[in-house]
């Protein structure tokens, strides 16, 4: 025992002296282990910072009351929950049936004695110093004892009366108004003084006003009635602290009243799974919990880990090949004065262990210093504060091991081959000849085979991609331990290489154990990036054919859904004042009901409209069927499938865009058609005639008209969709052309002028404008109308069309500056092992009169040959996996287009596009810039002059 502690003490002495003196090479391979070790050690602590626990979750939830009563909606019917409160259902499942809905009274479910602070909020547009602003009213008692924690003051004080408010920071920076400054609604003249400044710790981004209860939320909603606007809709929650607090039997009591209770007893010591009624429903589960998930986040993180590990020991391993080789006269004189093999592998071992101690210390002293820094910025940018700041001492010193673990593996290879030179080579710097394993390559091979047959059961088979995944890792690690075999295929090129290729990829095919690691470092990171980029690459093709532009290219629509169109006139201004517009088509909808109405109905006094499709023109397979029931079950998958494929009736509703209004109705001029692309003048000429036009077939009777129904009692209506009957109400016949060719109309479905409107007795109101332009809206111009709309409360939504937007491109260059990095930095440590061994072939060159150049035009081409292997293998091994999980999402999404056709589902009947698309600029550049890059880059800076030889005078 004392011969071991003291053979590796003078190791560790020797290994710490040989790090000090190469503080090159040394910082390098610590940089690459301390950098992913400060990575996931500032990502544990901020992850456990930012995770809240039970408590204090729940001071932030309910303050400080035992528990929050909220409405289920459900009518009162029971229901059940979960634990922690955030997702319920109702006990009875009433299928195809009506659905209890509702609200409960809260207070009855409230016990005797208890403390009662009730929490509602609701929306509404403010004024600010810029105009209005869209925003959450809160009207809860925050100065209450029962509310502490819920939200945090930073400045002045909470509200007293009932003319008073306070207002989270974001709003007031939103805003510009300050504590002191006066706040009001629109269509509200009560004014409301800001007494304070305060944050939601979990939503630091909130658009809040706080007020007392009953202050602002029910004497706006008069008001908005008062002008003929619908009550903004609003809820309330009670906040309950009773002695003894609410346990889960109490909670499951208190469910059955359709009432949710989100109790902190119950949150602090939940029931077990067992004890919860919800997830022994069908279809619920607690899968957070489950086995399957903690499996599946070990696998995640154990495969993530294992494949970070390998990639540094594949880059770290020739790194300590290179301090062996330069220290074998040392490791020499080792053996020669009595020393053994395990004494020689004890010293490169203790360098990677000597490395690895530094970059965990290194690496988790930064993470802390950084996270420490930075947590104000991380909470800004995740939105919400940090609990304590949580050290976990196991956690960061598992990762901390890590970090050794993968010094001492990145040591293995070169101790086994240094503790194997004879002690005559290494004090004559001799190199004796060692056959490649055969082993390896055959390994290698094995699992090659098995991971493509693994992949391709999963793309051709299984459904699950995570088979292609887990085939394609299998695969890659097989092609990984096959480098030195194709290294060795590579040396047959050689013969058609000029002198300095030629060298430079003779030596690396000699030299393969120093070679072959470099090379696999490189394929492993370059098949990463082609596996993402051709992935990225094929689903952006994908993405880009099922583009569906809302409007022609260049277009501008704005539009306002609330308040029956008040704003449009000035939104219009807007646009016109900040866009290059050419023409303007004016565009209004039908209204039933008051002016105020939403453009679906709701709400009293509000109705809604309907296109009225004949009975001669529905699709057999959606016809209502009175008392309930599916139509299309009455016919075979063959039948249904040539319905919707051959039936004109059965033909998608579908052209393009998505208007939001009811059945894409519009009321406008020629000037829509104009914007819109379409150019047909028998559809001008008949808006003209007092017709509306059409772009749908089936909405034509035989008669040419198209019927539009006025439905004024929206709860019979619903009674009556529920039970499989028409909605009731007055059919409004119009003259109507129909479109021919099926022009792409962008969402519009019917168009009529303001005049048949009238002449149809029915109401509009203005809805917006479609613009077109003389050139594609710039950045800047866009920006000035955001802020101009911004000013209006944001009730605006405008839509320029800019076409298909690539945005992965950016995702695609970062991946291949990362593999250009790591491809550099793994074949500059191989070129600095090759140097370390052709020191004696530069001298030789050197002295039968090759020019100083040489040395660098050889170093150069040394980086170039292993970049430029490791790259092609990668290109190669990564395009595979790519191919293999588009192949698996073709089979899912064929399989649903069969299946939606079989059961006579309504859905886009063109078959699914799911192309492979290789990134040729991507290979492009991982295949000629990159290695082309790695070996100026080696060139430059390696000295055109070696060290003068010096021989020992005796």
């Amino acid at each position: 025992m004392k011969t071991w502690f003291h053979s590796w003490r003078a190791a560790i002495r020797i290994a710490r002296r040989d790090a000090w003196r190469a503080k090159g090479r040394s910082a390098l391979v610590l940089a690459m282990i301390a950098l992913p070790i400060l990575g996931v050690s500032a990502f544990d602590l901020t992850y456990r910072s930012s995770e809240l626990s039970p408590a204090e979750k729940m001071d932030r939830s309910i303050g400080a009351a035992d528990a929050r009563f909220l409405d289920a909606q459900s009518g009162g019917t029971p229901i059940y929950q979960t634990p922690a409160g955030d997702n319920y259902a109702q006990v009875k499942d009433f299928g195809d049936g009506v659905w209890p809905t509702g609200r409960t009274d809260l207070g009855r479910a409230v016990p005797a004695g208890a403390t009662v602070l009730t929490d509602s909020t609701g929306s509404a547009r403010l004024t600010t110093r810029h105009g209005l602003l869209q925003a959450e009213v809160r009207e809860l008692k925050a100065g209450d004892p029962v509310a502490r924690g819920i939200m945090t003051l930073l400045e002045g004080r909470y509200p007293e009366k009932s003319d008073e408010v306070m207002a989270t920071s974001h709003f007031l920076e939103t805003s510009g108004l300050t504590v002191g400054s006066t706040v009001s609604a629109r269509n509200f003249d009560r004014p409301y003084r800001i007494v304070g400044a305060y944050e939601l710790p979990d939503e630091l981004t909130a658009l809040q006003v706080n007020a007392l209860p009953a202050a602002f939320l029910a004497p706006y909603a008069k008001a908005m009635e008062k002008s003929g606007l619908p009550a903004p809709e609003s809820s309330t929650s009670y906040l309950v602290k009773h002695r003894g607090g609410f346990t889960w039997n109490t909670v499951q009591r208190i469910n059955t009243q359709g009432i949710v209770v989100m109790s902190r007893a119950v949150v602090l010591d939940p029931p077990a799974d067992s004890e919860v009624p919800l997830y022994k429903k069908e279809g619920w589960g607690n899968y957070q919990t489950s086995a399957a998930a903690g499996a599946a986040e070990l696998a995640a993180v154990g495969t993530v880990v294992g494949l970070a590990m390998l990639e540094i020991c594949l880059l770290a391993g020739p790194a300590f090949a290179v301090g062996a080789r330069r220290s074998r006269r040392q490791l020499g004189l080792v053996g020669a004065n009595g020393g053994a093999r395990s004494h020689i592998r004890a010293i490169v071992l203790s360098g990677g262990l000597v490395i690895g101690v530094a970059a965990a210390l290194v690496g988790t002293v930064l993470a802390l210093i950084l996270t420490l820094v930075l947590e104000p910025y991380l909470e800004e940018m995740m939105g919400q504060r940090f609990g304590a700041f949580d050290i976990r001492p196991l956690e960061l010193l598992g990762i901390a091991l890590l970090a050794v673990l993968t010094g001492l593996l990145s040591a293995v290879v070169p101790a086994v081959t240094a503790s194997r030179q004879t002690v005559l080579a290494s004090l004559t710097g001799r190199r004796g000849v060692r056959r490649s394993s055969r082993v390896l390559p055959l390994i290698g091979l094995g699992a090659l085979l098995l991971g493509g047959a693994i992949a391709l059961y999963g793309s051709v088979v299984s459904d699950e991609f995570i088979i292609v995944a887990g085939g394609s890792a299998i695969a890659e690690l097989g092609v990984v331990a096959m480098t030195p075999a194709l290294v060795g295929l590579f040396g047959r090129l050689g013969r058609w290489l000029p002198l300095a290729p030629r060298l430079a990829l003779r030596d690396a095919v000699r030299n393969r154990g120093r070679t072959a690691p470099a090379v696999a470092a490189v394929l492993a990171a370059i098949a990463g990036t082609v596996a993402v980029s051709t992935y990225g690459a094929s689903r952006d093709a994908q993405s880009r054919a099922e583009y569906e532009a809302m409007l022609p290219h260049g277009a501008v629509s704005a539009v306002v859904m609330e308040e029956g169109g008040r704003d449009v006139p000035a939104v219009r201004e807007a646009v016109e004042r900040n866009l290059p517009v050419d023409v303007r088509a004016d565009i209004a909808r039908v209204q039933v009901g008051k002016p105020g109405c939403p453009p679906w109905g709701g709400g009293p006094g509000c109705g809604r409209y309907e296109l009225v499709i004949p009975k001669a023109n529905e699709c057999p397979l959606h016809v209502m069927i009175p008392g309930g029931g599916d139509a299309s079950e009455k016919y075979t998958p063959e039948q249904r499938r040539k319905l919707l494929t051959e039936d004109w009736r059965c033909e998608p509703n579908d052209n393009g865009g998505n208007l939001p209004v009811e059945g894409g109705l519009l009321v406008g001029d020629a000037k829509v058609l104009k914007v819109l692309g379409i150019h047909d003048a028998g559809a001008e000429k008949a808006l003209a005639e007092g017709k509306i036009i059409a772009f749908h077939r089936p909405l034509i009777d035989g008669n040419g008209t198209l019927g539009i129904k006025v439905v004024t009692d929206t709860v019979a209506a619903d009674k009556a969709a529920e039970n499989g009957l028409p909605a009731p109400g007055e059919i409004r016949p119009v003259p109507a052309h129909l479109v021919p060719g099926a022009p792409k109309s962008y969402g519009l479905q019917a168009l009529m002028t303001p005049a048949t409107a009238r002449a149809a007795g029915l109401t509009t109101v203005p809805f917006g404008s479609y613009f077109s332009t003389d050139r594609m809206p710039d950045e800047e111009q866009r920006q000035k109308l955001d802020a101009e709309l911004a000013k209006l409360g944001g009730s605006a939504d405008v839509h320029v069309e800019t076409g298909f937007t690539d945005e992965t491109s950016i995702v695609l260059l970062s991946l291949t500056v990362f593999a250009g990095l790591v491809t550099i930095g793994a074949a500059a440590i191989a070129t600095g092992l090759a140097q370390a061994d052709a020191e004696a072939d530069l001298k030789t060159l050197a002295a039968v009169g090759a020019p100083p150049r040489v040395r660098r035009t050889l170093s150069g081409f040394q980086c170039g040959v292993v970049a430029t292997m490791g790259v092609v293998l990668g290109s190669a091994a990564g395009i595979l996996p790519a191919m293999g999980l588009r192949l698996t999402e073709e089979r899912e999404q064929v399989r649903y287009y069969e299946e939606a056709l079989a059961e006579g589902w309504s859905v886009d009947i063109t078959p699914p596009y799911v192309p492979i698309v290789i990134p040729w600029q991507t290979l492009t550049v991982l295949l000629v810039a990159v290695p082309l890059g790695a070996a100026l880059l080696a060139a430059l800076v390696t000295r055109s002059r070696g060290a003068v030889a010096r021989r020992a005078v005796t």
